[in-house]
């Protein structure tokens, strides 16, 4: 048999069809405490099982994914008018990164595939260079002989220096309902708790420094009427007008984000969402038997719900400060409201502000007189709607993107070639935001969560979302594992740190005019080169700078 083998970047999807365009590289440079990803393209011409063995002095620093392709049910809307994608045909696309265990083989068929390689470079690594050798052996399956054996190495060079802590907030909507729901499990059972801390230790791996966390459960992508699976972290009983409060299992949880090095905790939304009109979905116990005294039926300017959160409120930062993380609260008011609903924001916000004390309080939106009137401290805008934002130079700026930005811009669809996900690093940097919202980490319902899907069925949330919008990890026995979407984009992380660095030495208008120049252009959200090699070359470069200061 023959078979090709070549290292290649981790900005490929590597298929049949594409394998002979995918470049080979030989070596990268790091600093200390920096992760990368590349990749083995493998090309087979038979039926066969390849195993892999790493020989490096950084070997407990490496780990091995099979690259599996995954359903891409909607690759985009059909009246999208970029066509910067890999295709706009339904079919499969490399996606799923499934750990390989040690001495197990990853099979390929005739058709082209990839081992992705990820090197997680520990703090304080004495500088050097060090190389990862990884040997390659395919046996012909059915009659055991050896088809091929072959080494590919990389030569890692390591900096005297360790890249920066990550200053950039992420959050990626943590969905605690479709944990166990998916994976068929009580909520907040044991084996829920287990499967949290799992999909907890993963998100902050891939960069999530701040978490949604379901005080009450998150009335986010519910349809009119509808109710999430229940996973309300404080249990609520009522007597008369008083309300008391049980925050036993927020306490629990509160353990696992500290033990997963997560920072911030980003309360659910107390609003309805897209307009604020209801009340959230939330469990109370009244004399003895517990329903929802809140949710769809509720107006929310209802004056017993007013009641509700001028006592809850309190309480739950009276409780922050008890757990010494009242300074690491955000709030949520209601998520995406527009210029219609202004007013209705103006009386939520009037009613919480002066409840969390002090806590600042973020939403997604897109609208300007939003920040303009004092409402919205720290918005969260469409990176497609940025510009009036940054005109005026807001403070604590932040960022999104979801299914609605498919036209010019960055975004993580499956269909998207991956320097389109990755560009947003370069894009955080320049422009200063202070941190980023991506909805969907795991959200495994179809739109408006009125019916749970599998997510290899269907990536799409059965046809209403491009593929990969609505989720970044694959559920898999008794865990998660990660999409090679979200290692992107964990990269695009790396690079803001890389030019923060560099900033320290030679200023950020310096890195800019860097970034600026390598682009051959005003660098913004919508215009940006529109090659893979164009960020792995410019952080080369930066590296390569980085290097005559230290």
């Amino acid at each position: 048999m023959a078979m090709k083998v070549k290292q290649v970047s981790s900005l490929e999807k590597i298929m049949t069809k594409n394998y002979d365009d995918a470049k080979t590289i030989y070596q990268k440079t790091v600093m200390g405490g920096e992760s990368f990803s590349y990749q083995l393209a493998i090309c087979p011409d038979d039926f066969v099982d390849i195993f892999f063995t790493v020989q490096s002095p950084l070997k407990e620093a490496v780990s091995l994914y099979e690259v599996r392709n995954t359903v891409m049910d909607l690759p985009i809307y059909s009246y999208a008018i970029d066509d910067d994608y890999i295709t706009r045909s339904a079919g499969t696309m490399p996606d799923l990164l499934l750990p390989l265990e040690a001495e197990k083989p990853m099979r390929l068929v005739y058709e082209a595939g990839a081992l992705w390689v990820e090197v997680n470079v520990p703090e304080n690594t004495p500088a050097g260079t060090y190389s990862v050798e990884i040997d390659v052996r395919a046996i012909l399956v059915g009659n055991g002989e050896v088809g091929y054996e072959g080494r590919e190495t990389m030569q890692i060079e390591v900096l005297p220096c360790n890249i920066p802590t990550q200053k950039t907030i992420y959050t990626q909507w943590f969905h605690t309902d479709c944990i166990a729901d998916y994976h068929n499990v009580p909520v907040y059972s044991e084996a829920h708790w287990e499967l949290i801390d799992a999909y907890m230790a993963l998100y902050a791996k891939l960069g999530g420094n701040m978490i949604l966390t379901p005080i009450i459960t998150p009335p986010l992508d519910t349809g009119l009427g509808i109710r999430r699976t229940n996973v309300q972290l404080v249990d609520f009983e009522k007597k008369g007008h008083v309300y008391s409060f049980d925050f036993s299992r927020l306490v629990r949880w509160i353990s696992l984000v500290n033990k997963n090095g997560i920072r911030y905790f980003e309360m659910s939304p107390l609003f309805s969402q897209w307009g604020l009109a209801y009340t959230p979905n939330i469990l109370v116990k009244e004399n003895g038997e517990e329903s929802y005294l809140f949710g769809w039926e509720m107006d929310s300017h209802n004056p017993e719900y007013k009641n509700f959160l001028s006592q809850f409120l309190p309480a739950l930062i009276d409780f922050a400060k008890e757990q010494g993380i009242k300074e690491r609260l955000y709030f949520h008011i209601s998520d995406e409201p527009n210029e219609k609903h202004l007013d209705a924001y103006r009386f939520a916000h009037d009613l919480i502000v002066p409840l969390i004390d002090g806590c600042p309080t973020m939403d997604a939106l897109s609208n300007y007189a939003f920040y303009e009137k004092g409402l919205v401290p720290v918005p969260v805008t469409s990176i497609a709607d940025l510009a009036p934002f940054l005109e005026n130079k807001v403070e604590n700026q932040w960022g999104y993107y979801c299914c609605s930005h498919f036209d010019a811009v960055s975004n993580r669809f499956m269909a998207m070639p991956s320097y389109r996900n990755r560009i947003i690093g370069l894009q955080i940097y320049k422009f200063g935001l202070v941190g980023f919202l991506h909805w969907g980490y795991n959200f495994y319902n179809s739109m408006h969560s009125r019916k749970q899907i599998n997510p290899y069925l269907t990536s799409s949330a059965e046809g209403t979302f491009p593929s990969g919008d609505a989720f970044s990890v694959y559920p898999v026995k008794n865990g998660v594992a990660p999409s090679l979407r979200a290692l992107v984009f964990k990269e695009a992380l790396t690079d803001v740190e890389v030019c923060r660095k560099l900033e320290e030495y030679i200023g950020k208008d310096a890195v800019v005019k860097m970034i600026d120049d390598a682009a051959g252009m005003d660098l913004t959200f919508k215009d940006y080169p529109r090659q893979k090699e164009f960020i792995p070359n410019l952080m080369n470069k930066m590296m390569e700078k980085i290097k005559t200061f230290i």
